[in-house]
């Protein structure tokens, strides 16, 4: 009984919020500008509640309080990265807003193949895109597995429950494009954030009469000493992991497909301003699913490795009604599939657009829009394979691919300036990278004397870019977005 009304209330709120999409774009005619940036016309607020429903997923509903609950103060990471991704923004998402409403690009590999007046380079760009977006949709798959599990009791086959509801995404995608994801996005925020509240303020404080109470707990427990302290410079993720990580990710913020497409679509530079002002707020949230990964592992300790990510609902399973749990988990799913459908529409539309459309595999804009749509499908059967291999945390998920993804940044920051190096120079660079993190992978290197081996990576991007740069002449053949300093 307690499965079949959790089930219920989870399928009922997704239905619900894809009818709502779909609603969203009645009428409106799909043509690539509109399916891959929402015809450029999206205003402050459905901006905001689109870039804060691809922000915010199940990595925050269940993989910050599984860090909390399995790592401790090494888990603080994820509050900072965020803060500081929206401050780089403030300056730099406008100017690539500038040259992409200039210059009318559809996609994030669009801008390096304009501003480095270079195909090819595009066409790496968007393969790597692509390649680092199959993970995090993975990651969306796996807290969608742990929450139906939770949900059902272990009477429903995850396996099962998770092909049909990525089904239902990967359908929806296909149909309403970006326009009708942020229009999904905004029921998807309203139950997250009455989840994350009950996860964060209800749950410790019924156990430890506040969060506070929660956070003592775990303070003076003897099995965890030093739980809420980060470690030294040179231990497995301390506190030179914790920044040299904060800084990888929060560069790599903005540089997804899914982001950039998001900036693309906003109606003005001002509107990217205020969203970069106000989306902080969002990160409060990450306080109190922080709470309740504490408090979860005072309720319900010895969970290991990738379990510490149900912890806490394991604990509102155990505890709280079926109709609160069901409640709880709609919001979970929803946290996956909203930011899975933005994830794969951007995976989507760049293939689609800088390889099969810039080299006339796609041709005219029917025959765009209709590859963008099948690769949709298609991305979202290789992110359901990886699922059922993949078996890490999941933000282990994550940080594979930040990894990859911030590889882009140096060349998005230049791409913006009025001197830009050669195309050779930033695609070397970025091969660099990818390299280094490949032979990281192989040999199960993860940090450097104590320093994020993604990091490290960036680092060989930049050195042989600079290098190639200063043998290779730059090209000039595109305006600047930035005035001279």
């Amino acid at each position: 009984m307690n499965a079949t009304i959790t089930l219920w209330i989870v399928a009922v709120v997704v239905l619900a919020t894809l009818a709502l999409g779909l609603a969203g774009v009645r009428g409106v005619r799909m043509d690539p500008q509109e399916y891959i940036v929402g015809g450029r016309r999206i205003g402050a607020v459905l901006l905001w509640l689109l870039l804060a429903g691809e922000i915010y997923t199940t990595f925050t509903f269940l993989g910050a309080a599984g860090w909390a609950y399995g790592k401790g103060a090494q888990a603080y990471y994820i509050l900072c990265y965020g803060t500081l991704a929206f401050v780089i923004a403030f300056f730099l998402t406008p100017a690539i807003h500038r040259i992409a409403r200039d210059r009318k690009l559809l996609t994030g590999p669009d801008f390096f193949t304009e501003r480095y007046a270079s195909r090819p380079l595009g066409a790496l760009v968007a393969l790597l895109g692509f390649a680092m977006l199959v993970p995090y949709v993975t990651l969306q798959l796996s807290g969608i597995q742990i929450l139906v599990r939770i949900a059902g009791f272990g009477k429903i086959d995850p396996l099962l429950a998770v092909g049909i509801a990525f089904l239902l995404i990967a359908v929806f995608t296909y149909l309403v494009g970006l326009r009708g994801t942020a229009w999904a996005a905004v029921a998807k925020d309203g139950l997250v954030l009455i989840g994350v509240v009950f996860a964060g303020i209800v749950l410790p404080s019924h156990f430890f009469g506040s969060p506070a109470g929660a956070l003592d707990a775990v303070l003076h427990d003897p099995l965890h000493p030093n739980w809420l302290t980060i470690a030294g410079p040179t231990a497995p993720n301390g506190i030179t992991w914790v920044i040299s990580t904060t800084l990888l990710t929060a560069c790599g913020f903005f540089m997804w497909p899914q982001s950039m497409a998001a900036v693309y679509s906003a109606k003005g530079e001002d509107t990217l301003r205020r969203n970069a002002i106000f989306l902080p707020f969002y990160q409060l949230m990450l306080l109190l699913v922080f709470f309740a990964g504490f408090a979860a592992l005072e309720i319900h300790p010895g969970l290991k490795g990738p379990e510490a990510d149900q912890s806490y609902m394991l604990v509102v399973q155990q505890y709280y009604p079926a109709w609160i749990l069901g409640i709880i988990t709609a919001a979970g799913v929803l946290a996956g599939l909203v930011p899975a459908a933005g994830q794969l529409l951007a995976a989507a539309s760049i293939v689609g657009k800088n390889v099969l459309a810039d080299y006339g595999i796609a041709r005219g804009d029917a025959a765009q829009t209709l590859a963008t749509r099948l690769l949709v499908l298609v991305v979202a059967l290789l992110a359901f394979g990886f699922w059922a291999l993949a078996h890490t945390t999941l933000v282990g998920l994550l940080l594979i691919g930040y990894n990859g993804i911030t590889q882009l940044f140096p060349g998005v920051v230049l791409g913006v300036a009025t001197r830009r190096p050669s195309a050779l120079a930033v695609g070397a660079g970025i091969v660099a990278g990818l390299i280094v993190l490949i032979a990281f992978a192989i040999l199960g290197i993860a940090q450097v004397d104590g320093i994020n081996g993604g990091v490290v990576a960036l680092a060989a991007n930049v050195a042989l870019l600079a290098i190639v740069a200063a043998v290779v002449p730059a090209n000039r053949t595109a305006p600047a977005a930035l005035p001279d300093a």
